[in-house]
């Protein structure tokens, strides 16, 4: 069987788009956003019925959210215990700065066992450092072989969803992907028959490449165990083969205690795809003769880690588990999928976590793909406040902004500040509002409406309508009710 195509780069927040213009496309693709649509509800449904049994629901969420808070303020102490015990256990641990390191240390551990073909484990910290080209340009073939990921990388595709990369796509077009590249072209639709091709594909990989890259959930410091969960067992065969296993782990996913994994996994499953519990967890430390990998490396990636928790509001950014609950709740992300984001962490998580591993270089327009309405901050297993970190960085943007020599402003800005100043007296309110009723007035239609302004304005009324201003003020209005109007009148009359 061929060799897979070379996944496109993961979408990279310095090339993509700003959020408003990325998310054109995905607004005008029907199925597309049908397909998400009908995700998101099919786990929301199942997620809302399991958590609605659990009764201690809030107290498991607050005792995950002091867990996450402990480890991130204690994180230097806790990596180093993790690493001691790795270490003890017969693994290597490696420590990388930034993204290129990351990439460096797992193709020289590729070379020095001449590997030219590796097997995956799906892992989100490998699409942040563009892990596949860099090794496809090395001349190192990786396989995905969880089926989300296999479907995007036979696809050539873009991931769309943190738990459910190929959320967007549906049964009939995964059927094309699999006959076009597989060579089946009697293969039905049936998810059944879809998996067993899946599976067929990947059997020969298992069995025959000796070396795995895996992510992790959770890093173990007090043993120096790490866990990988997932549904499928692809995780479980690549952890088990293989006689080299490579993890790659961002800083922030240690746990001080194995016990911790109680709190946690219990909100993972039901929080990421609405089961009680995943059916495959795993956990292993270090080398054990003549019982799975017998050579075990571990990358620590740092990428910006660091800085975001030197901060002390943007720190909770860390806390996140990976379950994407925010991104299934939020009415942006329902509208526009996860490609408009230009990242591989989309969504309301997306939009606070990129601008921040960017160091606020890009992505700027990130922290306003969002309506505040909170929705994400409830549902969050370990109670990230992500509209109080959305609100820290806009200011953020437009203080660079402002910083910048000789580039213009955003108009959010300077409308703020005229407002301020709109508002500043009353009679500079009055006689706005006398000249925006003439200026207005002009593009109002006679069914009352303003369908189309121009400039900037017409940034509003490309998606939405806008109701034209009033012959009568509400002012003006109640000082034409004469003296009546120095009281409260109340219904019924009586004041």
């Amino acid at each position: 069987m061929s060799r897979p195509a070379a996944t496109h780069p993961v979408l990279d927040p310095t090339l993509a788009p700003p959020f408003p213009q990325a998310v054109l496309p995905v607004l005008r693709n029907p199925q597309l956003r049908k397909n998400v649509a009908h995700a998101i509800d099919v786990i929301q449904a199942k997620r809302a019925s399991l958590v609605a049994e659990k009764t201690d629901w809030q107290e498991l969420r607050s005792a995950a959210s002091a867990i996450r808070t402990h480890a991130l303020e204690n994180l230097g102490t806790y990596l180093e215990q993790f690493e001691t015990r790795c270490t003890a256990a017969g693994g290597t641990v490696h420590w990388a700065a930034d993204a290129a390191q990351a990439r460096q240390i797992i193709l020289d551990l590729l070379r020095q066992e001449k590997a030219s073909e590796v097997i995956k484990i799906k892992t989100m910290t490998s699409a942040e450092i563009q892990l596949n080209p860099f090794l496809e340009a090395n001349g190192v073939h990786a396989f995905e072989t969880d089926l989300a990921e296999i479907i995007l990388q036979l696809g050539e595709g873009e991931p769309s969803h943190i738990v459910v990369p190929a959320l967007h796509v549906n049964r009939s077009q995964v059927r094309e992907i699999f006959a076009r590249t597989m060579g089946l072209k009697d293969l039905s639709d049936d998810p059944k028959v879809l998996t067993n091709a899946a599976r067929t594909y990947l059997r020969k990989k298992f069995l025959t490449i000796p070396t795995a890259i895996s992510g992790a959930n959770f890093l173990i410091a007090e043993t120096g165990g790490v866990v990988v969960v997932e549904s499928e067992g692809n995780g479980r065969m690549c952890l088990t083969l293989p006689q080299t296993m490579i993890t790659l782990a961002g800083i922030e996913k240690v746990l001080p205690r194995f016990q911790d994994l109680e709190v946690m996994l219990q909100l993972l499953a039901r929080s990421a795809t609405g089961e009680r519990m995943n059916p495959y967890t795993s956990i292993w430390t270090g080398v054990t003769p003549g019982d799975g990998p017998q050579k075990f490396h571990v990358v620590l990636l740092d990428n910006g880690r660091s800085s975001i928790l030197a901060r002390s509001k943007h720190r909770q950014t860390l806390k996140c588990i990976r379950c994407a609950a925010c991104m299934n709740t939020c009415p942006v992300y329902r509208q526009t999928g996860g490609h408009a984001y230009g990242s591989v962490y989309p969504g309301p998580i997306g939009a606070i976590l990129t601008p921040q591993l960017m160091q606020m270089h890009h992505a700027q327009s990130l922290p306003y793909a969002s309506s505040l309405c909170g929705a994400c901050y409830e549902v969050c297993p370990v109670k990230i406040n992500i509209p109080e970190v959305l609100l820290e960085l806009r200011a953020e943007v437009i203080d660079q902004e402002r910083k910048q020599p000789g580039r213009a402003l955003d108009p959010m800005y300077w409308g703020l500040r005229i407002a301020n100043v709109l508002f500043s007296r009353a009679w500079i309110f009055h006689t706005a509002q006398w000249f925006g009723r003439i200026g207005l007035g002009l593009f109002t239609r006679k069914d009352g409406w303003i369908h189309s302004l121009p400039s900037v304005g017409g940034k509003w009324t490309q998606t939405r309508d806008l109701r034209g201003l009033p012959n009568q003020t509400f002012h003006s209005w109640w000082a034409s009710r004469g003296p009546q109007s120095n009281g409260v009148e109340l219904i019924g009359g009586t004041k």
